[in-house]
């Protein structure tokens, strides 16, 4: 199955805004055994015209996102029903939850609003709980036009519609090949991507058939497995052989969600005291819902005086040992603990530079703790050379993961 992604906006090809459609289409199709073929970005407005006839001509299947909202410049839906000579006729469902939307808010509808109830005949509007703009399925007509979806732009609106309306109507379509398709997701943390593939790829290649793909993020790789149920069963329990530890989760479940369905599992809380990161910690662990059962409090100790203040360090073993260290990491989980009251501490101090660091302690040094209720306080020392903000970022995850560890039962090391 041939499929096209148009994604509309100028804002994508001025660089204001990173285009992250693709991205979530591409691996949402991926999972389906489907790809996109091509994919094209166009500033709003006529250009749509060009690209659609286009793809109409090639294509099984034409996603396009954008330039469905109510100012002029929208023009999506009509160049497709124009394109495909259709008429734009009000669908009553659309009309009334976007009038029930702007009742709810006080707000005064408009002519243009009201546009956004049109459907081209013969299309399906699909359900956008998050807007006023519906997305709308145009089945295939044979040998005249191919299946197209006409989704809203904005994320929050796209992302729920596409996995609600249209990977179903996907799913459907696909061949009885690209359905049979298995995948398996290992999310690890702690080994490269290089290693990784050092590792497995001699052994997946005894695998007949197997699609393998690597995708590498700060701190952690995905590795993901296509093919036929017993040969990614295969595949998985060589990565599981291999990197029992290392595995965060089979799944795309990010490393603080893990982190926060172990905790409320085990009825246990965690609090952070954090230099170097300055709330990143405790930030992403309450960027997960449900966060609130198992998150007690943060301390922000970046300043010296701070850390003695509020986590009672001495401070001679600061001036002794230096805030870079593991003797003061450890008196900060272990002071973070006792303060808290809470069954787990994270702490972290480290360099983020640019500036600071020295031959001993280059910049991109870091010393993370955990301290734990009748249990012994385990710190190590990391480096990472990178920028402040991915700095932070590979520190709370080595942070997080640490405690992972922990909480699955593996000895630290």
């Amino acid at each position: 199955m041939k499929i096209e992604v148009i994604n509309t906006g100028t804002e994508l090809l001025l660089g204001q805004v990173v285009n992250t459609h693709l991205a979530f289409i591409g691996d949402s199709l991926f999972k389906l055994g489907l790809r996109v073929q091509r994919q094209i970005s166009i500033p709003d407005g006529e250009e749509i015209r060009h690209a659609l006839a286009d793809s109409i001509q090639s294509a099984d299947v034409i996603i396009v996102t954008g330039g469905l909202g109510p100012t002029t410049d929208d023009i999506t839906c009509d160049i497709t029903a124009e394109l495909l000579g259709r008429e734009l006729k009000t669908d009553p469902v659309v009309l009334k939850h976007i009038e029930e939307i702007f009742s709810s808010r006080g707000l005064e509808l408009t002519p243009p609003n009201l546009s956004q109830a049109l459907i081209p005949e013969g299309g399906e509007a699909l359900h956008n709980a998050k807007g006023t703009a519906p997305g709308i399925y145009l089945p295939a007509i044979e040998k005249q036009s191919p299946h197209i979806f006409l989704l809203p732009g904005p994320p929050r609106e796209l992302v729920p519609l596409f996995n609600d309306e249209v990977a179903p109507r996907l799913a459907n379509l696909r061949s009885d090949e690209a359905s049979s398709q298995k995948f398996h997701n290992f999310k690890i943390i702690g080994v490269g991507e290089s290693n990784l593939a050092h590792a497995l790829d001699d052994e997946f290649a005894a695998l007949p058939d197997l699609e393998i793909g690597y995708c590498c993020r700060l701190g952690e790789v995905d590795v993901r497995l296509i093919g036929q149920e017993k040969v990614v069963e295969q595949g998985a329990a060589i990565v599981r052989n291999q990197f029992t530890r290392e595995i965060v989760t089979e799944s795309e479940k990010p490393l603080e969600q893990v982190v926060v369905d172990l905790l409320i599992k085990k009825n246990h809380n965690v609090s952070s005291a954090e230099s170097c990161t300055g709330g990143l910690i405790a930030s992403t662990l309450t960027d997960v819902p449900g966060s609130s059962a198992i998150f007690q409090r943060a301390y922000i100790t970046y300043a010296n005086q701070a850390k003695s203040e509020m986590l009672g360090i001495p401070a001679e073993l600061i001036e002794q040992h230096g805030a870079v260290s593991d003797e003061t990491v450890r008196a900060m989980a272990e002071g973070c603990l006792q303060k808290s009251g809470a069954d787990h501490a994270i702490a972290v101090s480290g360099i983020a530079g640019p500036g600071g660091g020295s031959k001993d302690k280059p910049v991109g040094t870091v010393h993370i703790a955990l301290a734990a209720k009748n249990g012994l306080t385990f710190s190590k020392r990391f480096y990472f050379p990178l920028d402040r903000s991915s700095f932070k970022i590979r520190t709370t995850r080595a942070a997080l993961d640490l405690l992972r560890q922990r909480l699955q039962g593996f000895e630290l090391r």
